[in-house]
């Protein structure tokens, strides 16, 4: 979206399945699983660029051998910089032992990384520092090897502060507090309880080190996650390695947050994305599973695996973000999807236009909105069938007229591209906005001045800075006489607290559009008297159960908030007309009937901690006080 935000972590998880060895004698190459693992990392990068981490587990090495290896990197190229660390390391170590380069015994006891277990992450940070520390997989160690706990996840819970206290009256003393910690700490208090169950059940039939050896054989971690998740409010698919070789990846009861498996003989391997594990082994789509909401996969130490239920699911509310932008359109289903977001805002853009399509020219930016745009023109091109078969049956004329008729196609033209990318180390506010309305190129002379509409569509438009800045300036420049904008995404009124930045209500162009109408038509009463039922709900602890919110836009219809957003966003010496259309929310659904999570654009959050963020975030608003509401 040319309104950039941050975003979706992108996981990867792979299970070996067979001994080491087979890898290495089948593939010839003792590197199989990272290089899988590269891979699938590569085709995530979209979903994070702040950082990247992976993580190896070792099963069954000689005690006195390092079975854990971890490397975390915030460099520009974070995936890079850490398999070509790594890969270092085989060549280090071969280098002088080229008679082991196919002996996995020997390469798992001297070189790290060469286990059977393995975690990618790639961070986008919704919130703190970009450093290291912040970067997944994250580590809780013992000296238990049934106790070590590695996890990374995409997710974002709304309830931090209770699980921090939850914590804190087990006796725990955190370190931060923030979701990760807390996430982290509380599945790691429920394993090292499990491992003390097991422990007393066994140790009178067992004794060290044998015991340990049983514990580990016998820890549950479905009960470990029912115990743990219990409270968690929030999206998230978490990924989790134990010391000991097992693994499992758990997804929230609302399937808010993607996670996708695939599973052989050879591997088990785990995804945020479908097109990362169909790309990086070649499989079918039709065997790509979801791992369903409200369940965990779980892999044992020996590879089995199944799916299990570890909270009650709820109502089905998947991000719809996923499909409007933030997955790629590899995938065959979001890129239908996508398609189809195009087709049904014609409609709406034909009015916009007075139907004049001889003088009207399409495009897109930026270019992750190029399918929807090919929707579009799809869109576009059954209209004209229709209107050339009505024509054609109430009878043409002239045969000049017919020919026009016949022939014409809807004008299409790449008017902005992107030239460079605005680097984040431009602090100040003056300079970074001049930098902003030069980061795009514009294609000159295919407008006719002062005649043609031009019509672009984005993925949405979530701030309209770069809209008021850079866009809509540059295509003023080409001479039109009307400006169309076009959203393949609803109008974006309400925060998000479940992974994507979005947070503040003042960021929201559609809330500043319904705020002044408010002022200008003296109705501020509305604002008054939301904030203090924000307020007592807040007071009360009760903000959970409804969002007052809502109450700023009710007096509008989508139409004049849009209308408000048009004049907000148009720079004062526009010569154009300029409009904005919307997707409508009914149009959404209809083109992503399995992803429903439209919290963003209706309110209607899928858990309790959504209701208290929205509502807390209008009070922060309100009071001026700038921080995240969560």
């Amino acid at each position: 979206m040319s309104d950039a935000i941050k975003h979706e972590c992108g996981i990867a998880l792979i299970r070996l399945r067979k001994d080491y060895q087979y890898y290495i004698n089948k593939y010839n190459t003792p590197l199989y699983g990272l290089n899988k693992l590269y891979l699938m990392m590569e085709k995530q990068v979209n979903r994070g660029q702040d950082g990247a981490g992976v993580a190896n587990i070792k099963i069954d090495v000689p005690p006195g051998h390092r079975y854990i290896s971890r490397y975390r990197s915030v460099e520009q190229n974070a995936v890079p910089d850490i398999f070509g660390k790594i890969y270092k390391k085989f060549r280090k170590a071969l280098k002088d032992n080229k008679d082991k380069a196919k002996d996995a015994h020997w390469i798992q006891e001297n070189v790290a990384f060469s286990g059977e277990v393995f975690l990618g992450h790639l961070r986008y940070g919704t919130h703190g520092q970009n450093e290291i520390e912040n970067c997944h997989p994250m580590l809780r160690q013992s000296n238990w090897r049934s106790r070590n706990l590695v996890m990374a996840g995409n997710f974002n819970m709304t309830n931090v502060e209770e699980l921090f206290d939850k914590l804190v009256s087990l006796g725990q003393h955190p370190k931060e507090k923030v979701d990760t910690v807390t996430v982290m700490e509380k599945i790691g208090h429920f394993l090292d309880e499990e491992n003390q169950r097991q422990f007393e059940y066994f140790k009178s039939e067992y004794h060290n080190p044998e015991l340990s050896d049983v514990i580990q054989d016998n820890i549950d971690l479905q009960r470990v996650l029912q115990r743990s998740c219990r409270d968690f409010d929030g999206g998230y698919a978490m990924c989790g390695m134990t010391g000991y070789g097992a693994a499992f990846v758990a997804r929230d009861p609302a399937g808010i947050r993607p996670a996708f498996y695939y599973a052989d003989d050879e591997v088990v391997v785990v995804a945020s994305e479908k097109q990362a594990i169909k790309t990086s082994f070649n499989c079918n789509y039709d065997d790509i599973k979801e791992v369903q909401p409200g369940h965990a996969l779980i892999i044992n130490k020996n590879g089995d695996y199944s799916e299990k239920q570890f909270i009650d699911p709820i109502e089905r509310k998947s991000c719809s973000f996923e499909r409007i932008y933030f997955s790629r359109a590899s995938d065959p289903d979001i890129y239908a999807e996508r398609k189809q977001l195009g087709r049904l805002v014609i409609p709406q853009v034909l009015q916009e236009v007075n139907f004049d399509l001889k003088n009207t020219v399409f495009s897109y930016i930026p270019n992750t909105a190029e399918t929807a745009f090919l929707g579009m023109i799809e869109g576009l091109e059954d209209y004209l069938a229709k209107e050339r078969k009505k024509a054609i049956m109430e009878g043409v004329l002239f045969e000049k007229d017919l020919e026009d008729l016949l022939t014409f196609r809807p004008r299409v033209e790449k008017l902005i591209s992107k030239d460079v990318k605005l680097r984040t180390f431009i602090t100040n506010d003056a300079d970074r906005n001049d930098m902003v309305a030069h980061v795009y190129d514009t294609t000159f002379e295919v407008i006719k001045k002062g005649v043609d509409n031009v019509v672009l569509i984005d993925d949405s438009i979530v701030r309209g800075t770069t809209l008021e800045r850079s866009i809509v300036r540059l295509l003023d420049k080409l001479g039109p006489k009307k400006i169309v904008i076009v959203s393949s995404a609803p109008q974006i009124r309400y925060p998000d607290c479940y992974g994507i930045d979005m947070s503040r209500m003042k960021e929201f162009v559609a809330f500043r559009a319904a705020y002044q109408l408010l002022i200008e038509r003296n109705m501020d009463d509305v604002l008054e008297d939301t904030l203090g039922r924000c307020l007592t709900a807040i007071e009360l602890g009760t903000a959970h159960k409804e969002n007052f919110v809502k109450a700023i836009y009710e007096p509008f219809t989508t139409e004049e908030i849009s209308d408000k957003i048009a004049e907000l966003v148009k720079p004062k010496d526009l010569k154009a007309e300029l409009a904005i259309v919307y997707q409508t929310v009914d149009s959404l659904n209809k083109a992503c009937p399995n992803d429903t999570g439209d919290w963003y654009f209706t309110g209607n959050y899928p858990t309790p901690g959504g209701n208290k963020v929205v509502n807390t975030a209008f009070v922060n608003f309100m009071k001026g006080v700038e921080m995240r509401a969560y």
